[in-house]
């Protein structure tokens, strides 16, 4: 069964490519949503900041629960994958919401702001939980699995970057049709609604066209609760190795700044572009500074893409010849090494040039691309351990909790990024108006380099603590072996099912 190859070549490139269109779509909230809230949008930053925290508190009750679901009940077209083609319509219509700019007063556009949010993360919770949850049934091979994983967050990881994509091109294209009564106001509602309208497009698609080139082939029964017998997140909480990967992934969570706050700091640390006179028009002066943002945002693009892209390819190489835990612990630290020496760097030269810095920040993203891939296999491996060790595999709650992960650290980084603009006294709403416009020189310089390290400094040392609980994982070297063979054995006897 170790050796035998399940997923052909067609099924592995369609699941990636779903993977793609997905990460299209929450790269376009995630990256996007704390910068269109605050600074298009100008929410009141702590409804902003109580919304992100609420909806997460939430999300720790809807994703097990979700997870839960699907280990529980197939329904007629399979377990996991119908979900897919349930959920997909549901977050693009949702997505497109999100950024609408509606023209409503202040309390009733956080009312509306707060009800697509949330329904948002439970669209998304709806599809996540059981598409990646369709490694463990797409191939009972461990290996392939891992080859499975690595190769889709490749094209998870190519998907999460087209909005990045369209937010540079997008205001190329607006631009072109600027007016002199433009403001920046009025150009980013603009610019993220047709960005949003690109990213379900062609996201969308790419998602909900998986569903028709997948084939679930490892069957497992539906279960029904025994008195007496420990529940499922009674056995996920006992998982020793299974709680060691969600820590892992909590104390990784400052690694999302390095793309959720790109936008944040390329508005208020760096500016790339013309002088700006009194003589340049509101209009003149948006062009410029909205160029700039873009510039500097496909800087760290380019960055991160190098750096968490690069390291992503070479990962199944990686896998395969080296000890999960091995490649997390060496990356991570290298990783906070190089944050060490961006923030030095930064200071010393005071943000003078984006360009100085831009090697130091695609080590930085190195980690991103490791945890990117590994967790999801490392959470794979728990759950062999999980069958092994109980008689029981939890593969929907195992995948929620990768989900929650994902979201728990996206909430703290944006929840992150809201906190340092109230204490740093900045408000969003005096550096941008329909009458005028703040660039980077005009800010303090305290202000500036303290939003410089929400890309530089704040996720080196989320690296570091993220490696600590790696050092008590044990599902490694002859240990795993020996638990795989163990697997194989027991499932043998019990008839494992497996269809072609």
């Amino acid at each position: 069964m170790q050796d035998k190859k399940y997923v052909s070549k067609k099924e592995l490139w369609m699941y990636a490519l779903g993977a793609g269109g997905q990460g299209m779509i929450y790269a376009a909230m995630s990256g996007k949503i704390s910068d269109y809230y605050t600074n298009v949008l100008q929410l009141d930053l702590m409804f902003v900041l109580i919304l992100m925290l609420a909806a997460r508190i939430w999300d720790a009750i809807n994703d097990p629960l979700m997870g839960m679901i699907v280990d529980r009940k197939s329904l007629k077209t399979g377990r996991m994958r119908p979900y897919i083609i349930i959920a997909t319509p549901i977050i693009s219509v949702l997505t497109i919401l999100m950024f609408l700019s509606p023209n409503l007063d202040p309390g009733p556009l956080m009312a509306f702001t707060a009800t697509v949010y949330v329904l948002w993360g439970m669209a998304y919770t709806l599809a996540d939980v059981p598409f990646w949850s369709l490694p463990n049934v797409l191939t009972p091979n461990s290996k392939e699995r891992s080859d499975v994983i690595s190769f889709t967050k490749i094209i998870n990881s190519i998907g999460s970057a087209f909005p990045e994509i369209f937010f540079a091109v997008v205001p190329i294209i607006v631009g072109l049709f600027i007016s002199e009564d433009t403001d920046p106001i009025a150009f980013g509602k603009t610019k993220y609604l047709i960005i949003a309208i690109l990213t379900v497009a062609i996201g969308g698609i790419l998602y909900i066209n998986s569903y028709f080139h997948i084939k679930e082939k490892v069957v497992l029964p539906d279960k029904k609760k025994v008195p007496g017998q420990p529940g499922s997140l009674s056995r996920i909480f006992k998982c020793k190795p299974l709680m060691l990967v969600v820590i892992m992934g909590i104390l990784s969570s400052g690694r999302y700044l390095v793309q959720a706050a790109a936008i944040h700091v390329a508005r208020y640390s760096f500016y790339i572009g013309p002088e700006i006179t009194d003589a340049m028009s509101l209009a003149e002066k948006t062009k410029a500074y909205e160029t700039s943002i873009s510039l500097v945002n496909t800087i760290f693009l380019v960055c991160t893409v190098v750096g968490m892209f690069g390291t992503t390819l070479v990962m199944p190489k990686l896998m395969r010849k080296f000890d999960y835990k091995k490649i997390v612990i060496v990356t991570c630290l290298a990783g906070f090494v190089a944050s060490v020496l961006t923030t030095i760097i930064g200071y010393f030269t005071g943000l003078a040039s984006i360009y100085v810095l831009a090697p130091f920040i695609i080590i930085q993203s190195i980690p991103l691309g490791v945890i990117n891939v590994v967790s999801y296999a490392m959470i794979c491996d728990s759950l062999d351990y999980m069958e092994l060790s109980t008689g029981h595999r939890e593969n929907g709650l195992g995948s929620a909790c990768q989900g929650f992960i994902n979201k728990i650290g996206n909430a703290f980084a944006t929840s992150g990024i809201i906190v340092l603009y109230m204490a740093i006294g900045m408000n969003p709403k005096d550096m941008l108006s329909s009458e005028t416009i703040k660039f980077a020189f005009d800010i303090a310089m305290d202000q500036r380099f303290s939003m410089f390290l929400l890309v530089s400094l704040i996720p080196g040392i989320s690296m570091l603590l993220c490696a600590i609980p790696m050092f008590f994982y044990k599902i490694a070297g002859k240990e795993k072996e020996k638990m795989l063979a163990e697997l194989k054995v027991k499932r043998e006897k019990e008839g494992f099912t497996v269809t072609e």
